[in-house]
């Protein structure tokens, strides 16, 4: 492989492979590096990063102020707000210098304690234990990262899962909460989150479940643990054969029922066993059928026991439902929440005394509640909705962390791109939202120095596309500002407006941010994310460039000051504008990119690909949507063509979009095309990249360098 200088970068060698599918012949002259073991392929990622090292060390002392300035804004000893389970008080600390969380709980003044303790990070709490503390469990390690935290319905022990390869297999542990001492229940390479059954705690006759993944890193099986014996005696309960399916464990709210659900990208089926019989048999609550969706929770109404259902039969923005608990099947599935072609219900959360429905409408998330009647009949509907308010014109708003069933009140998170996290306990009985917390943002930050917005572009087909946009007060709108626009636009997933410390950095050199909601996402319901997959997937490139064109229109900024930007799926749409609208961006900045997707979802044995052709369609078996998918996916379309500045950013680690496709990307595109490419690989981090909280701002700060830079903003913010 040739070395590099600060004008000559890494050339990957070429080992021609070829594959055939469909009478198409491929050739891949980059498919070598694929092979992570390979010292060649090691020498070439070791290439780039000293490549992009050196052409970015222009802007070494620009990283460490942009580091300062977010260190300098947060603070850096705090708490959270705590949430009550049991006879805790739970919360998460943090301290200056520490790169992780230290969970722990305080115990509740009395059964009526429903004011969370206003604890002071340099006061001693009364009664605190230390639960986990992630700096202690991260030592020796350069990955560190949580799959569950779990503690039992008695409060007496604590299921854990730490992962420190960053490939998301977890080893679980048990702590007993009454010695502090580790108990022998050790589990390997298991998937994310783990259950108590209704008597955990009672270390006789405890159990725990928990799931693990194949060889295609697809959580297929759930197991049973029993307290106190060894793992290799444990019980599979479940075992999801068909590879389109995930499959995770859980429990509803009430705690009440162990909740086994499976999921392809479009198809759900649920199983539910009686919690208080840990080693029954779960039963089906509705048989798979192709494309419907479906989610459970128990509800007692009027002292009958049912179930609450949201689903998508008959119903693409879903309904709610609810059936008999003895009978839960769609025969007896009766309307509570009628199907709106306006509103996407998107979550329901009960309780004993109300339910929380999430749902989406004009592109901003809310929260409504419904009371239950105490003295409703048994089985009666549902009442009406009651919507929680919020009042400025960009915001997001959920349902919090809420482990109690009995509560007389529900926490809920609020923020938008100008406020800070807030924390609200909204009660029931009042409609009164109770400010619990607002993330603190130092160095004299002031939400009146922005404006947030709401514009609407019109694509090229004529379907209106929203785009949330935030600036600093006094940018001109007459195309001179910096921008960078930002995009994903895949299974459903919304970008809603949040604030973002690391954001203001840019805001407050003059850069524009803007969200592009393009089809693909589920900002607009169903219907929207439906129109971007599959055979649609190329609308949400054009809602993208037309995105970016509507604010060079409307004045917000000019191409050649516009930096693209997005990560995973949306590192797809990256390497997909770059191709078809290169001259419409100074710069693509693509994190963990899909961009080699056609050869991905090409092989089955890759990890995560059958569950992905329900989201672009199966081209291994299906000639159009293999000649769909090569028409789009960006590394199959680089050609000879003067591209945009372009920084890939990739960890090495990573199981969802391995890093041998920003490599392949990037070799293809110094070899065909007039690119200024930089490649960095994190050499020891999986698909969030980096895991300690200093260490993801240095990242950051990497990567607002870049930004700033190629937009052309001034290196200095205003007035510093």
């Amino acid at each position: 492989m040739s070395t590099s200088s600060a004008s000559r970068p890494p050339v990957a060698p070429r080992h021609p492979q070829v594959r055939s599918h469909h009478g198409d012949d491929v050739t891949d002259d980059y498919e070598w590096l694929r092979d992570k073991e390979s010292p060649e392929t090691v020498a070439y990622l070791e290439a780039e990063n000293a490549y992009a090292a050196e052409r970015t060390d222009h802007l070494a002392s620009l990283r460490d102020r942009l580091f300062d300035e977010i260190k300098s804004r947060v603070l850096e000893t705090d708490l959270s707000v705590p949430v009550r389970r049991g006879a805790w008080w739970y919360y998460a600390r943090t301290f200056e210098g520490r790169e992780y969380a230290v969970h722990c709980r305080c115990p509740i003044a009395g059964a009526d304690d429903w004011t969370p303790p206003e604890l002071d990070s340099a006061t001693p709490v009364a009664g605190e234990e230390i639960l986990l503390d992630g700096n202690v469990e991260a030592e020796g390690h350069d990955y560190f990262s949580l799959g569950a935290l779990s503690v039992s319905r008695d409060g007496t022990l604590l299921a854990y899962s730490v992962d420190t390869e960053g490939d998301e297999r977890f080893t679980l542990r048990v702590k007993d909460l009454t010695t502090g001492e580790l108990r022998d229940d050790e589990i390997t390479d298991v998937s994310y989150g783990a259950t108590w059954s209704f008597d955990a705690g009672h270390l006789s006759a405890g159990y725990l479940y928990y799931t693990t993944v194949d060889d295609a890193w697809r959580p297929d099986k759930v197991w049973r643990h029993k307290l106190g014996t060894p793992s290799e005696a444990d019980e599979l309960v479940f075992h999801e054969t068909d590879e389109r399916y995930f499959t995770g464990v859980g429990s509803t709210r009430s705690d009440r029922y162990l909740v086994i659900a499976s999921g392809s990208k479009i198809t759900t089926e649920v199983r539910v066993l009686d919690a208080t019989d840990p080693t029954g048999e779960f039963r089906v609550v509705a048989p798979r059928r192709d494309g419907i969706e479906y989610s459970v929770d128990h509800v007692v109404v009027g002292g009958e026991d049912r179930f609450l259902i949201l689903h998508n039969d008959g119903a693409v923005n879903f309904e709610l439902a609810s059936a008999p608990v003895a009978t839960p099947g769609p025969e007896h599935w009766r309307p509570e929440i009628a199907h709106r072609d306006d509103t996407r219900l998107e979550d329901v959360d009960a309780f004993a005394g109300f339910v929380a429905v999430s749902l989406r409408r004009d592109a901003l998330s809310q929260v409504a509640i419904i009371g239950l009647d105490p003295d409703a009949a048994p089985g009666a509907a549902l009442g009406e909705q009651v919507a929680v308010p919020f009042d400025e014109p960009l915001y997001t708003s959920g349902v919090g962390s809420n482990p109690e069933w009995e509560q007389p009140l529900v926490r809920l998170g609020y923020t938008s791109f100008v406020t800070p996290e807030t924390v609200y306990d909204y009660v029931v009985a009042t409609g009164e939202l109770v400010l619990r917390k607002q993330q603190p943002v130092l160095g004299g930050y002031d939400p009146t120095a922005y404006t947030q917005h709401r514009l609407w572009a019109t694509a090229r087909d004529g379907v209106r596309i929203p785009i949330s946009v935030v600036a600093r007060k006094g940018v001109a709108l007459d195309g001179t500002a910096p921008a960078l626009i930002y995009g994903y636009g895949a299974y459903e997933a919304s970008m809603d407006p949040s604030f973002r410390v690391t954001r203001l950095p840019l805001l407050d050199r003059g850069i524009v941010f803007a969200v592009a909601h393009v089809r693909g996402g589920g900002e607009m319901g169903r219907g929207w994310y439906e129109d971007g997959r599959m055979l649609h997937k190329k609308n949400t490139f054009t809602d993208f460039v037309d995105c970016g064109r509507h604010l060079v229109a409307e004045g917000w900024t000019s191409h050649d000051r516009l930096v693209a930007e997005g990560g995973s799926a949306g590192g797809l749409l990256m390497g997909a504008v770059a191709n078809d609208a290169p001259q419409d961006y100074a710069g693509v900045l693509a994190v963990v990119p899909f961009v080699d997707a056609l050869t991905s979802i090409l092989d089955p044995s890759l990890p995560l690909t059958v569950i992905e052709w329900d989201e672009w369609g199966d081209p291994l078996h299906d000639a159009d949507v293999y000649a769909y998918m090569k028409s789009y996916s960006p590394y199959e379309n680089v050609t000879a063509q003067p591209y945009p500045k372009i920084l890939a950013i990739t960890s090495i680690n990573d199981t969802r979009v391995l890093y041998v496709e920003p490599a392949k990307w990037v070799a293809r595109l110094r070899a065909v095309a007039d690119a200024d490419v930089l490649l960095k690989t994190e050499m020891s981090a999986g698909h969030g990249g980096v895991s300690g909280r200093y260490e993801a701002w240095k990242e950051r700060a990497y990567e607002l360098a870049w930004i700033i830079d190629t937009s052309g903003a001034p290196h200095e913010p205003a007035g510093g």
